[in-house]
């Protein structure tokens, strides 16, 4: 142990020596192993990462989008007043659709990740209970579909959605969502250039993965796949 120790001053004092010195040729030191410990990180801290709430839904039947990339911008217009009937429609704000229609919304918005955009769901699967609510306030087919014939939200095949940037603030479309009018229409071409270039690239994103458009609102689209069947379910909230 005296010959041990006497060996470490010893480099000690040469290594010391060389840096006064100012002599950058250092001694080789890879000659003396040094333990690497790996950090230890606390049960606690892995710990604290909150789990995925418990799916409360027929996934069969179901798929809430968010669950398929939490990057989705969720702002259904009808769990809140600000839609064309001032009113909230549902009691808490959830995106559901049939699953591969969300499939076909996911690759939507793997499209345009690259290009600077997310998808911001303003309505998906609307309860046929809500479209009957709807129906009572303004019961003109023009502005909402007959719930005795029910729409294809209501069956869990469209969508209303616009562009978000990445930081998931709403980009201007021309109009806001609800919005009737000619300046809704997709073949409205006075808007500024930035405004025409957004709509056709949301329009064409939407129609490449099995969408159509329809002819008075630049926001709705529906599922082209098979049909299915009107839906009377209605989720529950998050306590």
């Amino acid at each position: 142990m005296k010959f041990l120790g006497t060996v470490l001053i010893l480099f000690s004092c040469v290594a010391c020596n060389l840096v006064s010195s100012g002599n950058s040729s250092a001694p080789d030191i890879t000659a003396f192993p040094v333990e690497v410990v790996q950090p230890v990180v606390p049960q606690l801290i892995r710990d604290t990462v909150p789990p995925p709430p418990p799916i409360d839904y027929d996934t069969s039947q179901w798929t809430e989008l968010i669950r398929l990339d939490s990057s989705f911008v969720i702002d259904l217009r009808y769990a809140t007043d600000s839609n064309f009937v001032d009113t909230i429609m549902y009691e808490c704000g959830r995106c559901f659709l049939r699953p591969a229609v969300a499939r076909a919304v996911l690759a939507a918005q793997e499209e345009l990740r690259p290009q600077g955009y997310r998808l911001m769901m303003l309505d998906c699967y609307r309860p046929r209970p809500v479209q009957w609510r709807l129906w009572n306030k303004v019961p003109d087919p023009r502005f909402v579909s007959d719930p005795r014939k029910g729409s294809m939200h209501n069956r869990g095949a469209a969508v209303d959605l616009t562009l978000a940037d990445p930081d998931g603030n709403e980009l201007d479309m021309g109009t806001p969502f609800d919005f009737f009018g000619p300046e809704a229409y997709p073949a409205y071409t006075k808007h500024p250039d930035s405004i025409l270039a957004r709509r056709k690239l949301l329009s064409e994103t939407m129609i490449r993965h099995g969408f159509r458009a329809i002819r008075t609102e630049w926001w709705h689209f529906a599922y082209t796949g098979r049909g299915n069947a009107l839906a009377d379910w209605e989720w529950d909230c998050p306590e």
